[in-house]
């Protein structure tokens, strides 16, 4: 599921070997989306055309049931009280707002299960590996922005049709358990490479940096990265 991404295309470097990006996220935890567009404020900084993302699943509620949970209580059970979670997420407010992401966290009435997005980028991505940054951002702008339930199979259906996928084919895998099971064992090998938070990105799975890290700290790693690939 390599996601081809070219950023600022004009200073060949094809020649050398590509700079892959493991991007471990959950499609409902809002740092992963501040840390998405963190990478992609980096990635601008860079001239090369050669970088591939993988989008991995990670499942912050492994137990949460299907149908997802009523906002309010998940927000009481995670933090104790509507107090707390107002702290918390001004802090999330206020560096969202910094890289251009204007959460709608009071629009959220339920906080689902992810695994069925985490799906559907493995199943497009898998067809259309281009499209995987786009799909992921639509995916947050629906959950974080619309306040859209995104483990509703309609709404996913629908996101990927903008991304050439057939509607009802997409409906039928969805309602199946096709790639469920990879996505809890993408969950699990996460965890046993020490990953408990996210996002997590690898670079050329020698490096990990755990969480939404500055632009210049990512800027950093990728330049290592590259570094690294370059021949002797």
């Amino acid at each position: 599921m390599d996601n081809v991404v070219n950023w600022q295309v004009g200073q060949s470097e094809t020649s050398m070997t590509p700079i892959r990006i493991e991007a471990i996220v959950d499609t409902i935890c809002p740092w992963c989306y501040i840390g998405k567009k963190r990478l992609e404020k980096a990635l601008s900084r860079e001239k090369f055309d050669n970088l591939i993302i993988n989008w991995r699943p990670f499942l912050l509620n492994p137990d949460m049931p299907s149908g997802g949970i009523d906002r309010k209580l998940y927000l009481s059970a995670k933090f104790g009280g509507a107090d707390s979670a107002t702290r918390v997420y001004k802090t999330i407010e206020d560096a969202g707002a910094a890289v251009g992401i204007d959460f709608k966290f009071e629009d959220i009435k339920v906080t689902p299960d992810s695994t069925d997005s985490h799906r559907l980028i493995y199943k497009v991505c898998a067809e259309r590996p281009a499209v995987g940054n786009a799909l992921v951002e639509d995916l947050f702008v629906a959950y974080f922005l619309e306040g859209q339930d995104i483990g509703d199979h309609e709404l996913l259906a629908e996101i990927a049709v903008r991304h050439g996928s057939d509607r009802t084919e997409t409906l039928e895998y969805l309602a199946g358990d096709m790639d469920r099971e990879f996505v809890g064992q993408e969950n699990r090998v996460a965890h046993q490479m020490g990953v408990t938070g996210v996002p997590c990105f690898l670079f050329n799975s020698r490096h990990a940096l755990s969480g939404a890290q500055e632009p210049d700290i990512l800027q950093r790693m990728i330049r290592l990265a590259r570094q690294e690939e370059m021949p002797v």
